[in-house]
């Protein structure tokens, strides 16, 4: 989530000011609602990977199958810009459109209707768009905005999205943009500039779920790909290994005398405190490490694997005793309200048991908010009865992977209905049922799509590794 850390006691003071100064306007006055400030992302004809924001107030159509953008004034081939074509504009348009089918083609574009296909074919090709050449994924399109950074959390769905949809050597660019930017601890930054000259420094503090998202996305490319003695594949799989063994060991040494990791900010983005959202991602990664040894081989991964196979066990029967005792809440204490995190304890981490089925069914209905879709959690502190389109596609995405496909059918639908006009998938919908914020977000186009795989049954899950 696109959350700023308030920091320093100088801002905390200002903002207690403020609100006592302003605590009766505040009361009588209804919450500001989201609008639209992106509607999506064209291609610059002549210059590829070149994206361009595309403004909430201007109107067109993207050629099909295609980011080429056309306008009433032409083709869109500048920031705010739409010039008629030239006939070196016209070549360039020919072959830019020519690159984009071929690249959907060579993958898969996953749904059963017509509605979903359009869907999941402009999900894929603004992915394509928010790879940049280096391998960093950049989660949306607003100059100055704060979006236009790449979160490893981000990075690694859509790392999965494009391995299940057939385009594994991009998601091995993001898989090592990611190698990069990992620190020596083995933690990443909560977020890192697109051009990989480093993290962000904001005031975030480090958020440790990405520990369990990279492994788990590695794991992913991997169960995809030829892994025999000398292959390509393998090879490139031992290139990933040190950056593999630095997460999984960090996920271990995260661990606290309950079994627990301790306090971290997951994607909230708004408190650091022990919570699902780090918990259930943490050992869905130890799990992918602890598997990924065992194919690896080797005397040195063979016993990394028992380790981190030990740890998640351990880590897996805290979160039963602790999480599992009040309904899989935010955190540990009860009252602490539902969380979409409690989909992260589904396919494709992990087989839920019938307890986390019947938390996953009741936190969807506390979280659906009158519009249709889903808000992260109960104690939300965003505006009211404003969907999330992550929080809705994990849901669909759990629904899908569980067998519950009319479910995720209607959620899906719902997605696909809350587009903007230029089919992108925005990251908020407001109360009045409009697109809201930026479009697209990366991460919700890799959620959808991994959601329209799991409809047709064709997503892996990470499985448990054996005892001892």
């Amino acid at each position: 989530m696109r959350r700023m850390v308030a920091v320093g006691a100088a801002l905390a003071l200002a903002a207690a000011t403020a609100a006592t100064a302003t605590a009766t306007t505040a009361a009588t006055r209804p919450p500001a609602q989201p609008e639209l400030r992106v509607a999506g992302v064209a291609q610059e004809p002549c210059q590829p990977q070149r994206a361009l924001p595309v403004p909430a107030r201007l109107g067109g159509r993207f050629e099909p199958d295609s980011s080429i953008l056309r306008t009433a004034g032409g083709v869109y081939a500048a920031p705010a810009q739409a010039t008629p074509l030239t006939s070196a504009g016209l070549a360039c348009v020919t072959v830019t459109e020519r690159a984009d089918l071929n690249w959907l083609d060579t993958g898969r574009v996953p749904g059963a209707t017509a509605a979903q296909r359009s869907m999941a074919t402009r999900a894929l090709l603004d992915l394509g768009l928010a790879v940049r050449p280096d391998g960093a994924v950049q989660a949306g399109w607003l100059p100055g905005s704060g979006y236009e950074y790449a979160w490893p959390r981000d990075s690694s769905w859509v790392a999965v999205a494009l391995t299940d949809t057939g385009h594994p050597a991009m998601a091995y660019r993001i898989l090592e943009f990611l190698q990069r930017m990992q620190g020596h601890d083995g933690i990443w930054a909560a977020r890192y500039a697109p051009d990989g000259s480093g993290p962000v420094r904001d005031g975030r503090p480090a958020e440790l779920d990405a520990d369990g998202w990279v492994p788990w996305a590695v794991w992913s490319w991997a169960v995809t790909q030829p892994l025999t003695p000398g292959s390509p594949s393998r090879r490139e799989l031992a290139l990933l290994w040190p950056m593999v063994v630095r997460a999984a060991d960090a996920d271990t040494s995260s661990l606290t005398r309950d079994g627990l990791p301790g306090p971290a900010m997951d994607y909230w983005e708004d408190s650091v405190q022990v919570t699902l959202g780090t918990a259930a991602p943490l050992l869905a990664g130890l799990r992918a490490a602890a598997d990924l040894a065992t194919d690896l081989g080797g005397a040195t991964a063979s016993g990394d694997g028992r380790r981190w196979a030990a740890a998640a066990a351990r880590l897996a029967t805290a979160i039963t005793t602790t999480f599992g005792r009040n309904g899989y809440q935010r955190t540990p204490s009860a009252g602490s309200g539902a969380d979409a995190a409690i989909t992260f304890l589904g396919p494709p981490f992990a087989v839920p048991d019938a307890a986390v089925r019947r938390a996953a069914g009741s936190a969807q209905r506390a979280l659906t908010v009158p519009n249709g879709g889903l808000r992260p959690g109960t104690s939300w502190p965003g505006t009211p009865d404003v969907a999330w389109t992550p929080e809705t596609a994990f849901f669909a995405l759990f629904d899908a992977a569980t067998g519950q496909h009319g479910q995720a059918a209607t959620l899906l639908a719902w997605l696909a209905a809350h587009r903007t006009k230029l089919g992108s998938l925005p990251e908020q919908v407001n109360s009045a049922g409009q697109p809201a914020s930026v479009a697209p977000l990366a991460w919700t186009d890799a959620i959808t799509l991994l959601a329209l795989l799991a409809q047709a049954g064709s997503l892996p899950t990470v499985p448990v590794p054996p005892a001892g």
